[in-house]
């Protein structure tokens, strides 16, 4: 126990920032624990509180300010491999698009005290196009605020926090096997019930094309837009229906029972669109699917037809100048 102390009293200003720069990288890595330990220490003037806190400001920003830019630069892509890698890939870009469209920058100011609007507050920021200045202002207030909080957390219950190090440290290698094998278990669970939510969707989505088809053929299906904020563009599927996924859970009774319904959404495995699904089908819905792609499939075939127009047209010129 004393060596640990004697550790963060001489190296605890590097092990925060650096714990606290992996931790906004996206790392599974907490760094509250560093947090408290500190704010404990500096009760007993091992540290300054104010320092610490600097030190967590300048680590946040470094990493936020890295992936502003990636999203700047990146936007969709990378907001779609964030929802990828995500444990709630249906949560990953939907709450943060609402309190972004609710609160906008101000959403910086509380983001780090959520896991998942952490992971996507900063990109996204970069992503609605926000001048980095303006980006700069909110994410260091809100880095602030947020280290502020758990130093003072520690400062406070410093001998509770001293007692259970003192604790964990007479357990030994037990309670750290522990910990890991909780926190492996939990991410097994998370994983597990991702596949199985994956897996029904890939059996139940609808393709772009075969939406267009149904479209074409004067087919008349339900298609609702879950997406929370889509930046100001039109709906683009024609006739698609602006609704969030609550509110499409409060008005299931409104909704035709003998027509097919399609809900789509932004992320790119259709999570989101899949839960809404599933709720549905078991509200007694049995034509309901999510379209494959989301909203960027059915924008990429869009593109796709008009270069096929264009080409077609300019084939056709070529062909009639030749003759």
């Amino acid at each position: 126990m004393s060596s640990l102390i004697e550790f963060l009293s001489i190296h605890g200003l590097p092990v925060l920032f650096a714990a606290i720069l992996l931790e906004q990288l996206g790392l599974p890595l907490p760094a509250v624990p560093w947090f408290l330990a500190v704010g404990s220490l500096s009760a007993n003037a091992k540290f300054s509180a104010l320092a610490s806190i600097v030190v967590a400001v300048v680590a946040c920003l470094v990493a936020d300010l890295t992936w502003f830019y990636l999203g700047r630069y990146q936007g969709n892509r990378l907001l779609g491999w964030l929802c990828r890698i995500s444990l709630e890939p249906d949560s990953c870009v939907r709450r943060t698009e609402n309190a972004f469209t609710r609160y906008g920058l101000r959403t910086l100011l509380i983001s780090k005290f959520v896991p998942g609007l952490n992971t996507v507050a900063a990109p996204l920021a970069g992503a609605s196009k926000v001048t980095a200045s303006r980006f700069l202002l909110f994410d260091a207030t809100g880095s602030a605020i947020y280290a502020s909080c758990y130093i003072l957390l520690g400062y406070a219950f410093r001998d509770q926090i001293q007692q259970i190090a003192a604790a964990l440290a007479s357990i030994g290698t037990s309670a750290l096997l522990l910990v890991l094998g909780l926190a492996v278990a939990y991410l097994g669970f998370k994983l597990v019930r991702r596949q199985m939510l994956l897996r029904e969707l890939r059996m139940t989505r609808i393709t772009v094309a075969e939406l267009r088809q149904k479209l074409d053929a004067g087919e008349n299906p339900m298609i609702f837009d879950l997406r929370a904020n889509p930046g100001g563009e039109d709906l683009i599927i024609p006739g698609a229906i602006r609704i969030s996924m609550d509110e499409i859970g409060k008005t299931y009774v409104d909704i035709p029972r003998d027509r097919d319904i399609i809900v789509y959404c932004a992320c790119p495995n259709e999570v989101s669109a899949a839960r809404v699904a599933l709720k549905l089908r078991q509200k007694g819905f049995t034509r309901v699917r999510p379209l494959q792609g989301g909203i960027d499939a059915w924008r990429e075939h869009a593109v796709q037809m008009k270069i096929s127009n264009v080409e077609s047209v300019e084939s056709k010129g070529i062909v009639s100048l030749s003759s």
